[in-house]
This record gives C-alpha cells, sequence and structure tokens, in this order.
C-alpha cells in the first residue's frame, strides 16, 4: 500500500518534518516565498494531509484540485483565509492550533508600543547616520507609565495585552460589546476609549463587523497626537486613513505587525502597503512576526502534525474546528 502524501506549504523544523514522515510522504516548501498558486494546486492534488500557513487560502477551487485531501491542519489560530463551509461540504476536516501564539503576540504588541512611543526607529537612525556625538535634546517621546491605553478586543489576545501593560503603571480601557473587561480594566466605548486613549492597541479577530472598523471616521475620534498599534489583522485598519491621519496629524504615529495585503481571502485588499506609510517618519513596523518566537513556532507546527496523525491514524482531529 502506497504511504499517504503530506503537503507543508512552508518551511519545516527538522523535527516536524520527522514526525510526518513517519506517516506518510512529506511534500514541502523548502524555500521561504510561497509557492505560485498553480503550483500549490498541483502539489495539493496527490495530498491526503495539508498544513497550511499564514499565506493559503483554501476555497472550493483549492479543494476542487485536491481531491484526495482528508485533513487540513493549520500551522495558525484564525480562519480568516479558510472557507470552512466549503470544507464541510467536502468533508475535509479542518484544525486550528490551540493558544500557543497569544504570549508571544502580546509581548510583540508591548514592544511595538514602546518601540512607537519612545521613537526607537528614528533613534537607530541617528545613531548610525554618523552624525551622532552624544545625547541632545531630540527625540523626545511618549512612555507607557501614566497614560491611558485603549485595548480594542478583549478576546485571548486582548486580556494578554492589558495583563501586560497594566504593571506599566497604565490606566487601561477594554472596548469588546461582548466581553467583559478583564480585572483592573475599565469597560469603556469605542468612541468613549478614543477620545481619552494616548495610546490605542487593536487585537481584534477579522469579521464584517471589524474590517476597516477604524476608518477615517473613526480615527476623527482619536485625541489629538495619540499612537495606535495594531496586532490583530490588517484589514481591520484601513491603511490609506491612517496614512491620511498621521499627515494631518490627526495621529501621532501607526505601529503594526499585520497589514491588508495579507488578508488572502479578501479580493478587494491593497496588493502592497500605502507607500505613505513606509515613507512616514512615525511609523514602526514588523513583518507579522508576532508568533515568531522559535519555541513557540516549533509548538505551532509540532500541534498541527499531532492532528495530522490523528486523522491519518483514523481518529477526529484534536483541534478540529470544521
Amino acid at each position: 500500500m502506497s504511504r499517504p502524501v503530506i503537503l507543508a506549504t512552508a518551511r519545516l523544523f527538522p523535527e516536524t518534518r520527522a514526525l510526518l514522515a513517519a506517516l506518510g510522504e512529506v511534500v514541502d516548501n523548502e524555500g521561504t516565498e510561497p509557492w505560485p498558486e498553480e503550483e500549490r494546486r498541483a502539489r495539493a492534488a496527490p495530498a491526503e494531509a495539508m498544513m497550511a500557513f499564514m499565506t493559503d487560502r483554501v476555497d472550493a477551487g483549492f479543494l476542487a484540485a485536491a481531491p484526495r485531501l482528508r485533513i487540513l491542519a493549520c500551522a495558525l489560530k484564525g480562519a480568516d483565509n479558510i472557507d470552512l463551509e466549503a470544507c464541510r461540504a467536502r468533508g475535509v476536516a479542518v484544525s486550528l492550533v490551540p493558544d500557543l501564539l497569544t504570549a508571544p503576540t502580546a509581548e510583540l504588541a508591548i514592544g511595538l508600543a514602546i518601540g512607537l512611543g519612545r521613537r526607537l526607529r528614528e533613534g537607530d537612525a541617528l545613531v548610525r547616520s554618523g552624525g551622532f556625538a552624544g545625547w541632545r535634546p531630540v527625540l523626545y517621546g511618549q512612555g507607557l507609565e501614566g497614560t491611558t491605553v485603549a485595548v480594542l478586543g478583549l478576546g485571548a489576545l486582548g486580556a494578554a495585552i492589558c495583563a501586560r501593560l497594566l504593571p506599566f503603571g497604565c490606566r487601561v480601557l477594554g472596548v469588546d460589546p461582548a466581553r467583559a473587561a478583564p480585572a483592573g480594566v475599565a469597560a469603556a466605548t469605542l468612541e468613549a476609549a478614543l477620545a481619552e486613549a494616548d495610546l490605542v492597541i487593536a487585537a481584534l479577530p477579522l469579521t464584517r463587523a471589524t474590517r476597516h472598523l477604524l476608518d477615517a471616521p473613526v480615527l476623527a475620534l482619536l485625541r489629538p497626537g495619540a499612537l495606535l498599534v495594531n496586532v490583530g489583522r490588517g484589514s481591520t485598519v484601513r491603511e490609506a486613513a491612517v496614512a491620511e491621519a498621521l499627515a494631518s496629524g490627526r495621529l501621532g504615529g501607526y505601529a503594526a505587525d499585520v497589514f491588508e495585503l495579507e488578508d488572502w481571502a479578501l479580493e478587494a485588499r491593497p496588493r502592497e502597503i500605502d507607500a505613505r506609510l513606509l515613507a512616514h517618519p512615525r511609523t514602526l513596523f514588523t513583518p507579522h512576526l508576532g508568533s515568531a518566537v522559535e519555541a513557540a513556532r516549533r509548538a505551532i507546527e509540532a500541534r498541527a502534525a499531532a492532528n495530522i496523525a490523528d486523522v491519518l491514524s483514523g481518529r477526529e482531529a484534536r483541534d478540529r474546528v470544521a
């Protein structure tokens, strides 16, 4: 009997590959760039299992090109780019990893907030410029102590961010109509929070209600000079509106780890980051590094591999969501 083909669309850690190789024939992407769509579908044709990553979009068309697929084990927490109904209709199990990404992403949110407020990007550039000769009265910024911080979204990520903000001596406002505010956090409406906040951290999932929530009319509610950090999903923010708010001075700075161009399931998404954001000195960006802590990434892949092992062994995927 031939061994099942297991497809992994991104480069795997050696131990993950070894786990999967014990189950079947592994076909993985050894580079850092995603395969072109035509190649991805061709490689998926014989696969019975697939480990999917952030760059994958799985819809009815892709599933038609992968007729043998039984399990789509996502090495990520969200299913924004996965058509779950199409998977259910085809009988393809879908699993997501449990909460292995929250802590590192919350840490990065705090890092971006400090980096943006304390103007680390500009300071680093000054030191590297060759013109630094010691302290000068320049680049005064904003710390966390004594500030009011609005956290938008109080799911696991938002709650973890709140817990990390409180020891800095911040007054934390939580905005989430569906969840109670954690201990030490004051519940607030979006309008009230934006009017009071020195810093806003968006930790929102991407839904119909949150897509482009932070658009021009909402950004206009911000206190002049407030800072905005986005670590949830790129398309919860309209980047063109952020660029305009920076240009007008309404927004004092913008940091992000997520971008509109990454939300592959949205056909109308921008294909590049607004050039005005990239050029603005009061921006700070990381390339979706929220879970990019090596120990966390190893654990994520191992858990996704365990779901593949479940299905190929005739069991229910332990983290099945569809």
